[in-house]
């Protein structure tokens, strides 16, 4: 039998727009370790008392000032490697929107800088978020 530890829940959002035809991707750069100064999505820990949805919504306008509807995001899926994040054991689940325009974004609380970048001409990324991008171009 294995002992009883701590999960923690995170969500992250994978915000894209489309101009002429390239595509972009919403990045934050970290303010904190693990991963302080690298470029990251945008997301964080759940509040105990607060839906997984509506942490993501909440998480992206904290770090970004993007204030999006809850109908525009759609669930990708659940992240639970068990060594994902060098803090504790975490949990995350992605969501995804498709916003029409690029929309000014502005780096706060746990982010340091917020910024689009051409999906093709990515820094490299906190955490397994590449792997949450990829899946998110897939689905």
């Amino acid at each position: 039998m294995s002992k009883l530890q701590s999960i923690s829940v995170t969500v992250d959002a994978v915000i894209f727009f489309k101009e002429e035809q390239e595509r972009f991707l919403l990045l934050i750069k970290r303010k904190r370790d693990p991963f302080k100064n690298h470029w990251a999505l945008p997301g964080g820990f759940i509040d105990a008392d607060e839906l997984v949805i509506n942490a993501c919504q909440r998480e992206l306008k904290e770090e970004t000032n993007l204030d999006l509807s809850l109908d525009q995001f759609r669930f990708l899926s659940f992240y639970d490697k068990p060594n994902r994040d060098p803090r504790s054991r975490t949990i995350t689940f992605a969501f995804v929107a498709e916003i029409e325009n690029r929309i000014e974004v502005k780096g706060d609380d746990d982010a340091d800088e917020a910024k689009w970048f051409n999906i093709q001409n990515l820094p490299k990324l906190a955490f397994d978020h590449l792997k949450i991008i990829k899946d998110a171009q897939n689905a």
